[in-house]
């Protein structure tokens, strides 16, 4: 975007300097192009600007970043059910095509825990035992998945990031930290477990608990002790490569089949090809809906996950070119042997502490990795699976935040509810369908919120200026014979009956009676018909009880509803004011001057409501 606000100045300099005679549209078209590009392609507004000492950073960034991604992407692979080379090319051409669309200059994307649970949640039951449909199936869902995105993007759609709050975000991740543990813990003992649920599998490791393999089991652990001492003393070493280097050389050099360990396998050497899935109109019938839930999922995990690192170095994220980025990704990750990905924040991690500077940083990791499949894919077949399920239990283990249930508890007891409700949802009844429900609960309880919003009573406070909430002090006092009432809700169709009946409700209520009534309108900051009407039949029923409505600082939609509803007729324009104190101000000269004929004052709403007003 920096190129195209920079245009005007340089057409100016080519009119005046290039083109005397005045027909510099061929320039003015490639610098158009120019700005057009550069806001698609924001790598090369960013290599503008490149400064050569970035690049000894990027370069030991993005090293960095393939050494932790190798063995991560196989381990994901495996935990999705994908053979091992599926996690390698989901983690190339994926990051090139990011480096180029993504806005990001820190976000790494590749193989999540995450994604890879709802992958496998979403197509094993379609697939079945057929691997070669499976792969299908993955490579068709990459791609409705990265269609809808770019299709989302481009329509502005980026907003729906915040349909994830942080109840449902702390519960949905923990409970596919818990499903992962559960669901690698046979390969940690050594056994195929047949469930795949969290309680089943559970019971099922318990009643075969003789037929743990022993070997198996001690690599597993002394690779998950190697992970925490990494973590503990070396932390910006590449724990999983370490590891698993580790447990591959110690089954290489004492003999796997003897010990009764499994390996990962052959790995083919070389890169994907470019392969359309077959999977048929009802292929794609199958997995429309579960491409949706994979948008929503992955790209609010990816969009945190950027903003966060973002917001460390005073950067700023567009959701909406984020979401055509991740989109474009994913559909070369489908077309090339891969399967859906999103933003990483363990390999995002590293990118930042090894201070990367831009999407260079994918480049080299891609490129590095390539390098890896092509030249090194033998040494990867000695990798252990128990090795693998150990890094998978670490990487699992810290996405548990069970402190942040324990926070909620203390904050606000629905969004407790509301995280455990969601964790427990994707445990029993799967990670889609607990996700969903979990999003239509909190939509729920925001309608709720405006259904039953939040009111008070205003009045005088001690130490503070003008008219405030009474429950701010328990000196506090209303003013005698008046009621100030705010409503801090739009009044809509849904809520017009609580506000008709709060409003009585408190009249009926007080003790002495009041004469009038203060309507602080500042909190309604939306009006439709059903609410105006209910204003009507407020003001006719508070008169029926001898209390005269009053309203103040009423919003600008009052004069096009009030005109169409006659609301000035009804209430009087002189009842509206602009702020509460003057409202108070006419009530208290009001009624010192009873029984004496008062001029009204021109109100708010008959200046709202004068035709020369626009």
């Amino acid at each position: 975007m920096e190129s195209r606000i920079r245009c005007p100045n340089l057409i100016a300099t080519l009119d005046r300097h290039l083109l005397p005679d005045g027909s510099p549209i061929p320039f003015r078209l490639l610098i158009e192009v120019y700005g057009v590009v550069t806001h698609w392609i924001p790598l090369l507004g960013d290599l503008r600007h490149y400064r050569p000492e970035w690049l000894s950073h990027d370069v030991v960034a993005g090293l960095s970043v393939a050494a932790v991604q190798i063995p991560t992407a196989i381990a994901y692979a495996h935990l999705a059910g994908f053979p091992p080379e599926a996690g390698l090319y989901a983690s190339m051409l994926p990051l090139l095509v990011y480096a180029l669309f993504g806005s990001s200059r820190r976000l790494i994307l590749g193989p999540d825990a995450a994604t890879c649970a709802m992958i496998a949640a979403l197509l094993i039951p379609l697939a079945g035992d057929d691997q070669d449909a499976f792969l299908r199936l993955s490579a068709g869902l990459a791609i409705a998945a990265g269609i809808i995105m770019v299709l989302g993007g481009t329509a502005r759609m980026g907003f729906i990031v915040n349909f994830f709050a942080r109840p449902i975000l702390i519960g949905f991740l923990n409970g596919i930290a818990i499903s992962i543990i559960v669901g690698q813990l046979g390969k940690l003992v050594g056994i195929a477990v047949e469930n795949h649920d969290v309680g089943p599998a559970l019971l099922e490791l318990l009643k075969r608990f003789g037929e743990f393999n022993g070997p198996s089991l001690l690599l597993g652990f002394a690779t998950l002790a190697i992970l925490i001492l990494l973590k503990r003393f070396l932390p910006r070493a590449p724990g999983a490569l370490l590891a698993l280097l580790l447990a591959g050389m110690a089954v290489y050099a004492l003999g796997a089949r003897a010990l009764g360990i499994s390996l990962i396998g052959e790995v083919p050497s070389g890169l994907p090809d470019f392969a359309l899935p077959q999977i048929g109109y009802q292929g794609v019938q199958s997995i429309i809906m579960g491409a949706v839930g994979l948008v929503i999922v992955s790209f609010t995990s990816g969009m945190l996950t950027a903003r966060s690192f973002a917001a460390r170095h005073g950067e700023s994220i567009d959701a909406d070119r984020e979401m055509r980025a991740i989109g474009l990704a994913n559909i070369a990750s489908g077309f090339f042997g891969g399967f859906a990905v999103t933003g990483a924040d363990s390999r995002t991690a590293v990118n930042d502490a090894s201070g990367g500077k831009t999407q260079l940083v994918s480049v080299v990791a891609a490129l590095s990795t390539a390098g890896v499949v092509v030249f090194f894919a033998t040494p990867l077949s000695y990798l252990p699976i128990t090795g693998l399920a150990a890094v998978l239990i670490f990487s699992a283990w810290s996405l548990l935040d069970l402190q942040a249930y324990r926070d909620l508890w203390g904050m606000a007891r629905f969004e407790f509810w509301l995280a455990l409700l969601t964790t427990l949802s994707v445990l029993a009844i799967g990670v889609l369908p607990g996700v969903v429900l979990a999003i239509l609960l909190a939509l729920v309880n925001v309608l709720i919120r405006i259904y039953r919003p939040e009111d008070c009573l205003l009045g005088q406070v001690p130490g503070i200026d003008g008219y405030n909430d009474l429950a701010l002090s328990p000196n506090s006092s209303p003013v005698p014979g008046i009621l100030i009432y705010r409503f801090e809700a739009p009044l809509l169709f849904f809520n017009a009956e609580h506000f008709k009946s709060r409003i009585l409700s408190l009249v009926d209520r007080s003790d002495p009676k009041p004469r009038w009534l203060v309507l602080s309108a500042e909190g309604m900051s939306q009006l439709d018909s059903t609410g105006a009407q209910a204003l009507r039949e407020t003001y006719d029923a508070l008169l029926e009880r001898g209390v005269r409505l009053v309203v103040a600082r009423p919003k600008l939609f009052m004069r096009r509803l009030g005109q169409a509803m006659r609301l000035g007729e009804t209430i009087g324009n002189e009842n509206i004011f602009f702020s509460i104190r003057s409202a108070v101000e006419s009530i208290q000269r009001r009624e010192s001057h009873s029984g004496e004929h008062e001029v009204p004052q021109l109100g708010p709403l008959d200046y709202l409501m004068r035709e020369d007003v626009r």
